[in-house]
């Protein structure tokens, strides 16, 4: 298989590992260029909560608003600190799933959400996504897709993206 999605692209770039599907609540790990150790999750909302903490520490992509607290929040020390990448493309790409792997390439923080694309690795499939919420129903459904035991297969694509297609 010709792997044309395949690439990172920014410094944000996440190769989400999914490894366990336990009635719906999806387990697994995410890498980064940042760290060699993987980022373990259980169940989505873990995920996305430390994917954006993994963003706010790259102070990338910039949110588009600030975040709220009841309490006293610390302040910034206004230094900037160097990220220093230590995993190559190369090596991230390597990393896959037992379920599903996915490269998630968060483009902007707009609307107290997410913006950008996300690659199927195993199926070579990229498309866009406009909000978490989206993002994280992408992902489900292709992990039902590889669960079903019937064989029916559940397109990734929504009908007006459908590859091929004449207007």
């Amino acid at each position: 298989m010709e792997k044309t999605q395949w690439y990172i692209g920014a410094p944000n770039g996440v190769i989400l590992c999914i490894n366990q599907n336990n009635e719906g609540e999806l387990g697994g790990e995410f890498f980064h260029s940042y760290s060699e150790a993987p980022v373990p999750f259980q169940g989505i909302g873990q995920m996305t909560l430390r994917m954006e903490k993994l963003y706010d520490w790259l102070r990338f992509p910039h949110p588009g608003t600030n975040s709220r607290s009841f309490g006293e929040m610390p302040k910034p020390d206004g230094r900037i600190h160097e990220r220093k990448r230590i995993m190559k493309d190369e090596t991230l790409l390597a990393k896959h799933g037992d379920i599903g792997t996915f490269i998630v390439r968060v483009q902007h923080r707009q609307n107290s959400s997410w913006q950008g694309r996300i690659t199927w690795m195993e199926e070579d499939r990229t498309i866009q996504f406009r909000s978490v919420w989206e993002m994280i129903k992408l992902i489900e459904s292709a992990v039902d897709s590889v669960s079903q035991e019937d064989g029916e297969e559940i397109n990734w694509f929504p009908e007006e993206d459908q590859p091929g297609q004449n207007a």
